[in-house]
């Protein structure tokens, strides 16, 4: 077989398996649409962590880590376990938790506070 017929091989079946039966059973439920959706979480989040720390919400923030935590376990814990779910969760968690560190370091770190002191006392 020659790597041509084995592309068009591969590619037949990627496009059989795309659109059977089950595949398009499965892109019409809520299984599907609900972590779909929920994927403007996470990319937002990923579009905010190059902006400002001053605009970063703590107590939101921490929430948003539990509540994909949650999430995470959740999507596992049912049947069928739902790996979309998951995906959509573990990326908002990595996104969230970087988010957590920027407004930590933002207002915690030394640095700042060694910017205040000199700045305060003038």
């Amino acid at each position: 077989m020659s790597a041509k017929q084995a592309t068009e091989s591969g590619f037949k079946k990627f496009k059989d398996f795309l659109f059977s039966k089950q595949s398009l059973r499965y892109v019409c439920t809520t299984h599907f649409w609900g972590p779909v959706s929920n994927f403007g979480i996470p990319v937002a989040a990923i579009l905010d962590l190059k902006k400002d720390p001053d605009l970063i919400s703590g107590p939101m923030t921490g929430s948003l880590i539990l509540y994909s935590l949650v999430f995470m376990k959740y999507s596992v814990a049912v049947i069928p376990k739902n790996y979309l779910l998951f995906g959509c969760h573990f990326v908002n968690e990595v996104a969230q938790i970087g988010q957590g560190f920027r407004w930590a370091r933002h207002h915690y770190s030394a640095e700042k506070k060694a910017v205040e002191a000199p700045e305060a006392s003038t």
